[in-house]
């Protein structure tokens, strides 16, 4: 990898272009656009991985940022094996910097989005694995890890309109006080941190970068409380 790119945002093409995929969603036409597909969205998402990555090593020093696919830059192909909706490509540009030493997945990050007409900047682990959620809510209801929690995401909430997730049950877990003050923690399945904003003039230049960092700063607090959780296991 070199130490510097031309980066200078995404094309006006890249959104027209994911735009034009959710209307034509069949191989056959992402075959016949799969040279504008390099061109508009995979290269300067390359680019865009490792500017990206560089600015928020000033805040993770050690967060992962790889230009590869199925490293930072997510697959553009669905997994339709379990799902009714057989469309074979996802209609967003989904990238992933991460921080931690267990697979990919089972580590939070930062986490950019772009699916037009909006984008997507969210920050956490979308979706703990078993032994993760057991950790996190006996993490939620420690003396200490607990109120360290609540307070990085009063943080969060204070810096803008972020949203707080991920509520997946109805019920607290067995074993746990459903009187305890964070309760409403342990009904999540993953902990994340997003704003979705309409897609915004910076996508088109290098000022993408700094538009993405202060909110990825904003939303750091709980990115490093799970990665301080997950430290410990």
């Amino acid at each position: 990898m070199t130490a510097k790119t031309d980066f200078n945002g995404f094309p006006r093409e890249a959104v027209t272009w994911y735009s034009e995929l959710a209307k034509n969603n069949s191989r056959e036409w992402f075959a016949q656009h799969k040279e504008e597909f390099e061109k508009y969205a995979m290269a300067p998402a390359r680019d865009f991985v490792f500017e990206m990555g560089e600015r928020l090593k000033e805040i993770a020093p050690k967060i992962v940022a790889d230009p590869r696919v199925d490293k930072s830059i997510f697959r553009p192909y669905r997994d339709t094996r379990f799902s009714k909706d057989k469309a074979p490509y996802k209609t967003h540009l989904g990238i992933f910097f991460w921080g931690g030493n267990l697979a990919k997945m089972d580590c939070p990050g930062f986490y950019f989005h772009l699916e037009p007409p909006d984008l997507l900047l969210a920050a956490g682990n979308h979706c703990f694995s078993k032994p993760l959620l057991q950790e996190y809510r006996d993490s939620v209801v420690d003396s200490k890890h607990g109120p360290a929690l609540a307070k990085a995401i009063a943080s969060v909430q204070k810096k803008g309109p972020y949203a707080i997730g991920e509520k997946q049950f109805k019920k607290t877990p067995r074993g746990y006080d459903p009187s305890h003050k964070n309760a409403e923690l342990l009904l999540f399945g993953g902990l994340t941190t997003w704003v979705t904003e309409p897609i915004p003039a910076e996508l088109h230049s290098k000022d993408i970068i700094e538009y993405c960092f202060a909110r990825f700063k904003d939303m750091a607090p709980i990115y490093f409380w799970l990665l301080d959780m997950i430290g410990r296991m």
